[in-house]
């Protein structure tokens, strides 16, 4: 680049000839820098003129500035030309020609447990019931105390639960939760009854195999009211799955069992037929185990507040993982969890296809 002492004409005509040859807007950039920067050429010309006698001063001031203005006008005019080279470009490259063929659909899609949670939820909606949640990581009173699991239960051990490290102050030990349960604890000692809401989430144990995995997802429900009964319960569950399967009615049995924060307790089993290799429901001798049920303890509602003389309620749980491989066809729990692509390619939904009982739910 030509310095200060240069004669103006051939320093005009250096500039403009750097300008007309540069190629990009970096190097117009630079042209700029070289010539109005502070220590560029014509900026060391403008602060010269200090120095002049005020005869030359005069003479060479308009020559300087003029010459300052014909090179910021080019400097300009071809940084414009450049900027929109520049976007014509990129336009043409990101063109869609509309006459060509579609892209190939994405093959990404709903997972079958989220499918089948959102029906779940739209069912129980309708059904009256509230949406609750609780955080994945629980304390030993909500997860287990509050539940009537007493001291020494098995599912405090640890091959059962994950537990956390100790507090370094308290000692006490967080849990990932075991059950969807907690929530319901959290809700009736937040809420009076009447309560009526569900529980989805995820849930934690240590077991895997086909029908297990170690993170899997639960829906629990709880209705506290007065003079509630099991005949509650069972047609509230009976109507459920009917409605879930897709079925007109629902031809179940309920077994008695045993969880600690239910008395009566009992599962829930729907008449199916196994033979040919396909699960057909509401037909043949089998009978397919389907969740677990019971009135609430009574030492639950009181480790929650509530008078169990004068309120009742039940209370449900059931896998949402397990609810989708039997509606769905899915014949092992793992890949569900593998994150494989070809796999949701195959057993996954659109996600335009919201579960809602006016427009159907799968």
């Amino acid at each position: 680049m030509p310095d200060s002492s240069a004669p103006l004409a051939i320093l005009e005509l250096e500039l403009i000839n750097a300008i007309g040859s540069a190629t990009t807007v970096a190097e117009v950039q630079a042209v700029r820098v070289a010539a109005l920067g502070k220590t560029g050429t014509i900026s060391g010309l403008l602060k010269g003129m200090g120095a002049m006698s005020p005869d030359a001063r005069r003479e060479q001031g308009p020559m300087i500035n003029g010459l300052r203005d014909r090179v910021s006008a080019a400097l300009a005019s071809k940084k414009a030309e450049l900027d929109a080279a520049e976007l014509d470009a990129r336009l043409l490259s990101e063109r869609i020609d509309l006459t060509l063929p579609a892209r190939p659909r994405r093959k990404g899609g709903v997972h079958p447990t989220m499918q089948v949670m959102d029906e779940m939820i739209a069912l129980f909606a309708e059904m009256g019931f509230a949406v609750a949640e609780g955080p994945d990581i629980e304390d030993d009173f909500h997860n287990f105390t509050a539940l009537n699991f007493p001291p020494k239960h098995p599912a405090r051990e640890m091959h059962d639960t994950f537990f956390l490290k100790p507090d370094p102050e308290t000692g006490e030990r967080k849990v990932l939760r075991t059950h969807t349960s907690p929530v319901q604890v959290r809700t009736m000692l937040s809420q009076t009854p009447p309560i009526r809401i569900i529980a989805p989430g995820r849930t934690f144990r240590k077991d895997s195999d086909a029908t297990h995995t170690p993170m899997f997802h639960q829906i629990e429900g709880l209705v506290i009211g007065k003079d509630i009964h099991m005949g509650h319960l069972k047609t509230t569950l009976e109507t459920f799955v009917a409605r879930f399967f897709e079925l007109d009615g629902v031809d179940a049995r309920f077994r008695p069992h045993h969880f600690p924060f239910t008395e009566p307790s009992a599962e829930m089993d729907i008449r199916c037929d196994r033979s040919g290799g396909k699960l057909v429901l509401n037909e043949g001798d089998d009978w397919l185990e389907i969740l677990g049920c019971g009135m609430v303890h009574p030492n639950v509602l009181r480790s929650c507040g509530i008078d169990p003389d004068e309120w009742q309620g039940f209370a449900f749980g059931m896998g949402v993982d397990r609810m989708a491989m039997l509606k769905y066809g899915v014949p092992d729990l793992r890949p569900m969890f593998e994150a494989d692509i070809r796999w949701l390619a195959h057993y996954g939904f659109s996600a335009f296809a919201a579960p809602n009982p006016a427009s159907g739910l799968s």
